[in-house]
């Protein structure tokens, strides 16, 4: 055997495991096809809250008289922005390099196809340098990530000038003065976010009834109305039905309530989900099954083919980095023989707009489908001490507890900084904490974070400062 085990794909599902797998004293190896780091890294999670960044710190100056300061003739340098972007990008991916020469894994830069081999499959690799390698291992993980998903029969196909997805979107040369994002999910809102803080006027259309339909309901019409108020628009319960270019910009049919529409505009964003990366891997010939994009598998990542498996993205949703990680170290632990981390573990979400949205558990709508008798807390940000301080006061942290047993099963913010927040409710639930054991907790004074403990007191009638 060449190796114990190899990796396909280096996002955060692959590399993490790749480090784990070294740290269990497997020989490792991995295989890239383009940059370490895969799509988060690179074009994803990371360079996207650059310009986050630096959207939010140019829409802020309009504010400084708010504190007592003064800014005249603000402006911004576009290419800059996307330079430190790329920049960032650049010095996680030598970051991701770094730790695999740290950990002693073979980085194979290449295109894979797996082969039946000996137990797992073989990974067959035609190289980036030129010519081919063959490689034999004990283990072989999948973690080939996703794409964009789109339609190119009725226009929604990315041609890197009028219609761009994710890519397109985080390299142009000028911020487009009008802007159609399709979906409205977490990648479209961040983009919706981003181009209209630098000044384009955008609009978001969304199929579903209400933006970011995943979330809480009232996180979502929190949400829309903030939104408004920072100039974007809104199309809800609309689906396209046509999308064509021109040399100027686009023009998308709408169809809302039995009722046409026409909108325009020089750039159209196509945010309307992912699929998984699973062609030309030779899964079918080898028996994987493959539903909707992605790769079926079982409690620990097996796909049913001995000595292969599959995590992330391409295993199918949440599509977000954290749990490609978490699933990563848990495969590879099992291979391990070790008793692995729970895969049940509640997973966060985070969409990193103005304001930010964070989210964990059951929305309030799921704890009544399940039947369960919920306790729900409330505690706006207006009257929190340190948001009030920091001209912060927008949004509210909600908490979901099980009325019977006390237990937290659902937390849902909105406002500044609560994607930093939300990991407190996550630990919360994964330690199976009751009302009394979040009450207990002793948050410190001034912070943000006072809103979750109140939000909790509020579930039980026991809110202390409103």
């Amino acid at each position: 055997m060449d190796f114990d085990v190899i990796v396909i794909g280096s996002g955060p599902g692959g590399y993490v495991t790749a480090i784990r797998a070294s740290q269990l004293g497997f020989k490792t190896a991995i295989v890239e096809r383009e940059a370490l780091g895969g799509v988060c890294l690179n074009w994803g999670c990371i360079p996207t809250k650059a310009l986050l960044k630096s959207g939010e710190a140019y829409e802020n100056l309009s504010h400084m008289a708010d504190y007592g300061l003064k800014i005249e003739k603000a402006s911004f340098d576009f290419s800059k922005i996307i330079e430190r972007s790329r920049k960032v990008a650049g010095q996680l991916n030598s970051g991701v390099a770094f730790l695999m020469k740290k950990h002693k894994i073979e980085v194979i830069e290449g295109v894979a196809k797996l082969e039946k081999g000996q137990g797992a499959p073989k990974v067959a690799v035609a190289l980036k340098a030129g010519g081919a390698r063959t490689l034999q291992a004990k283990h072989v993980i999948l973690a080939t990530g996703a794409r964009a998903r789109t339609v190119p029969a009725i226009g929604m196909e990315p041609d890197g000038d009028r219609v761009w997805t994710y890519r397109e979107a985080m390299v142009p040369k000028a911020a487009p003065k009008s802007l159609i994002v399709i979906g409205s999910g977490a990648i479209g809102i961040e983009f919706a976010s981003f181009y209209r803080a630098l000044g384009s006027d955008v609009t978001v259309i969304e199929a579903l009834p209400r933006i970011l339909p995943v979330e809480d309901e009232e996180v979502s019409k929190t949400a829309h109305k903030a939104f408004e108020k920072r100039g974007l628009k809104f199309r809800v319960g609309a689906s396209v039905k046509k999308l064509a270019k021109s040399k100027t910009g686009v023009t998308i049919e709408l169809e809302a309530g039995g009722k046409t529409e026409t909108l325009e505009a020089e750039i159209a964003i196509v945010a309307i989900g992912i699929v998984g990366n699973v062609e030309d891997l030779g899964l079918e010939a080898l028996g994987v099954k493959i539903e909707k994009t992605h790769v079926v598998t079982d409690a620990h990542g097996g796909t049913g083919v001995p000595g292969l498996y599959a995590i992330g993205d391409v295993a199918g949703p949440p599509w977000l980095a954290h749990k490609a990680s978490h699933e990563g170290v848990h495969c590879v632990e099992h291979i391990a023989g070790l008793k692995p981390n729970n895969l049940s573990s509640p997973i966060p979400g985070c969409t990193y707009s103005t304001p930010q949205i964070a989210s964990v558990g059951l929305t309030e709508a799921q704890a009544k489908e399940q039947g369960i008798e919920a306790k729900v807390g409330r505690f706006p940000f207006k009257v929190n001490g340190k948001a009030i301080a920091a001209g912060e006061t927008e949004g509210f942290v909600k908490t979901v507890f099980d009325g019977k047993t006390g237990a937290l099963i659902g937390a849902h913010m909105i406002g500044a900084e609560v994607t930093e927040m939300i990991q407190g409710f996550t630990l919360a639930i994964t330690l199976e904490a009751t009302e009394e054991e979040v009450f207990a907790t002793v948050f410190p004074h001034p912070t943000l974070s006072e809103a979750m403990h109140e939000a909790a007191l509020d579930a039980y009638g026991r809110v202390l400062h409103i």
